[in-house]
Parts: C-alpha cells; structure tokens; sequence
C-alpha cells in the first residue's frame, strides 16, 4: 500500500493503486464494445470525418437505432448489392448505362471529360451543362506512375471518332497533372470533327485581387475577353 499512497493519499487505496499503475486511463477509453469502436474506426477512415465526428455518428446512430442505423444500413446494402459502373462513361451508379447516359434529355452531341466521378457528380450538380460525361478516371502523373494507359483515353477517342459529337469540352482540374492530361488528351483528338474547347480559369466569383496567388491572376489576364 506505500507505493500507491503518496500524493494520492485522498484516494482510497485501491482507487489510488489504480491511477498510479494507468489502469484508470485504460478502463476510461473502454466506453464500448468492441464491435461499436470498429464502427467507429471504419467512419473514422472516410473523407471529412475524423474520430471524433465518427464517435458523434455513432452515437447518433446508436441513440436513433429506428430512424437512424436502419435506414442508413438498408440504403447501404442496396448500393452494395446494385453498385456498377457505366460501360459507357465510367460513372458510378446502380444500373448500366448510368441514368445520366440513359437520359433522352441529354444532348448526346456534347461531351464534357472530367478526371473522376467526383468531378462528374459535381458539374452535375450544378445543372450547367445539358450534354453527356466520359470519367478519365484520373489523371496523368509520372511521380505517381500513371500513364495513358491506365486511364480511360483510348475508349474517349473511339466515343468520339465513333461520331454523333460536335464538341467536347476539357474540364480538367486546374493542376500540373490536370493541365498536362488535358493537352494530352487535345493531342489524341486532334484531327477528328469536334469543336474542342476546355473550361475556362480566372477569378472566382466574388473574389478580390489581393486575395488571389499569381497563377489565378496570370489565368484570369490571359482570359480576358472584350467589354460589351
């Protein structure tokens, strides 16, 4: 008992012999089962969520079992079980061809290249443009070993060459890679009877000068157009 008095002599003996061997700290973070901290650590691994939101989630969910795990565990089985990708574009979604090709109101003779699917769901989303999509699947990057190959450019071309396609518009990431697939990708379909065009970069929308780095600003001058 000398050894776990001391400092800690307000504590009962056995309480102070447990802070003393760190023990307290151990059954402290024992919270859960284990079962609950695996769920944790798996919501933890996805994009924007860090341990302590992922506890949060699971919290959340574990509280609202009825109106909150059991619909989000039913949702997730069905994506799992129905999960494709498009053979045409190489979007991600539940039936093949992906319901933006299989859209009558799309117009088939616009063509917009994204890197990923994430850029795809993105321009979507905006409702800007009223054409199809071809997902590259990445972008090229000699640091990262990606080639030409190992992207989605050859079936690009023969979409395109296939006919059917007055333009199709580059929208690559402003990036060193971004930027290089886009000539890249320039270079494959030069020749054929499109309308290439490619997204434009400058200022933002509300942004002010003395905010913006020099690449921006550089991009914004060499896109200048005519007032009026």
């Amino acid at each position: 008992m000398g050894k776990c008095a001391g400092a800690l002599a307000p504590f009962s003996p056995s309480f102070a012999c447990i802070l003393r061997r760190g023990l307290w700290r151990t059954t402290a973070t024992r919270m859960a089962s284990n079962e609950i901290e695996a769920l944790v650590q798996q919501l933890a691994r996805l994009p924007g969520l860090g341990p302590r939101s992922a506890r949060r989630a699971v919290l959340h969910l574990v509280k609202k079992r009825e109106t909150a795990m059991a619909p989000l565990l039913l949702a997730l089985t069905r994506v799992n079980e129905t999960l494709v990708t498009c053979g045409l574009c190489g979007n991600v979604d539940t039936q093949d061809p992906c319901g933006i090709c299989a859209d009558p109101r799309r117009d088939a003779r616009s063509l917009c290249v994204v890197e990923d699917v994430a850029d795809l769901w993105a321009l979507d989303r905006s409702r800007l443009f009223p054409g199809r999509f071809h997902v590259l699947g990445g972008r090229l990057s000699a640091l990262d070993g990606v080639r030409p190959e190992d992207l989605s450019i050859e079936p690009l071309v023969r979409r395109v060459a296939a006919g059917g396609i007055d333009e199709v518009v580059l929208a690559m990431n402003a990036t060193l890679e971004g930027q290089t697939t886009a000539h890249y990708v320039t270079d494959r379909l030069e020749g054929l009877p499109i309308r290439l065009t490619q997204l434009a970069h400058g200022l933002p929308v509300g942004g002010e000068l003395d905010y913006l780095d020099e690449g921006t600003l550089a991009q914004a001058l060499r896109a200048r157009r005519p007032v009026g």
